[in-house]
């Protein structure tokens, strides 16, 4: 098959960690055609869409571990139309390039795209957390009227609250806001929101009791949890991203984490998202991320698992799928046409 990789620079990789690269290593081993694209080499000729790929050149011999996969690789740049790729993998950081999604737009009957850009559209920020069941996501404001945050957090029963851009990830810009501190409030909300005309929205959230242990990152595949980890925070600091300096630990999903994963996994289908991890503080979700959800790597070490391989098999057998249509309409299509009119 013909995969490529929508993505941030090869040159910014972190061979150690980097999950795409897991991805990309796997597909390789699989025997695939593999190219890596950064959205900036996105172009349209004649109505169709191309883009200056990487293709990975053939190796004798693919190194099993993908730091020295990563070391060894060379490649070739050549312009492709993106529709001769059978599966299209976009790992690209937030906040998501909508203009890159209208280059996709024309690709998306020819390729099998992850995530769909439909999908993408309508969940690469976090109003799409906040749009949930009550149940599952922490009580959520999204708004830039100042009057209106600086009321709910007056009115809050908690006297801590959570406020974060709409667009971040990482945790960057994630802050914990402290209703006695008044002047801070304003000052902080002036900084994030900005002024009229372009300012803009931000996410105010309760704290999620016992945040201050953690969250936990599940990996969805499908609609089905593939892997899950604890991430704890280092001392001092709420957030608990590994860059940050959090750690992670070993999770088994509790049978309340089991029920939210399928309810929240039956949407993420239906809207063309599948490979997607949710971050979660006990049984509440905080979090769904869409465009390059990561944790492979810790995952497997934690729990001598191949995550990789289980994505490379899904969409590899969705691909499949497709093309057995294509060619079975195709068969149709041309006995219909060989058809002779019997006098």
């Amino acid at each position: 098959m013909n995969l490529c990789f929508m993505m941030y620079p090869w040159e910014k990789v972190e061979p150690e960690t980097d999950t795409t690269l897991r991805l990309i290593h796997q597909a390789v081993q699989n025997g695939h055609v593999v190219g890596v694209l950064c959205p900036n080499n996105l172009t349209i000729r004649s109505s169709v869409t191309y883009g200056f790929c990487r293709i990975i050149e053939p190796m004798a011999s693919v190194p099993n571990k993908s730091q020295h996969f990563y070391k060894r690789v060379k490649f070739r740049e050549q312009l492709l139309p993106l529709g001769g790729f059978d599966a299209l993998f976009i790992r690209t950081n937030p906040p998501l390039d909508p203009l890159m999604l209208n280059f996709l737009d024309s690709v998306q009957d020819d390729t099998f795209i992850v995530n769909h850009i439909d999908g993408l559209r309508k969940a690469s920020n976090k109003l799409y957390t906040a749009a949930f069941e009550e149940d599952l996501v922490p009580v959520t404001h999204v708004s830039k009227n100042k009057e209106y945050l600086r009321r709910m957090i007056a009115e809050s029963p908690d006297d801590r609250l959570i406020l974060k851009p709409l667009d971040g990830f990482g945790g960057n810009g994630v802050i914990v806001l402290e209703k006695s501190a008044t002047q801070n409030i304003t000052s902080l909300l002036d900084f994030y929101i900005g002024q009229e005309p372009s300012s803009n929205y931000v996410i105010l959230q309760e704290m999620v009791e016992g945040a201050e242990q953690g969250d936990i990152r599940i990996l969805m595949l499908n609609g089905e949890p593939i892997g899950a980890m604890r991430r704890v925070p280092p001392p001092g600091e709420f957030r608990s991203n590994v860059h940050v300096g959090g750690t992670v630990e070993k999770h088994s999903l509790t049978k309340e984490q089991k029920v939210l994963c399928k309810k929240v996994g039956k949407k993420l289908v239906q809207d063309g998202l599948f490979f997607v991890g949710l971050d979660l503080i006990g049984n509440t979700m905080i979090e769904v991320n869409v465009c390059s959800p990561g944790g492979i790597t810790r995952i497997n070490k934690l729990n001598r698992t191949n995550l990789q391989q289980q994505v490379l098999a899904f969409v590899e057998a969705e691909v499949n799928v497709r093309n057995n249509a294509r060619n079975r309409k195709s068969n149709f299509q041309l006995t219909v046409s060989s058809a002779k009119t019997l006098n």
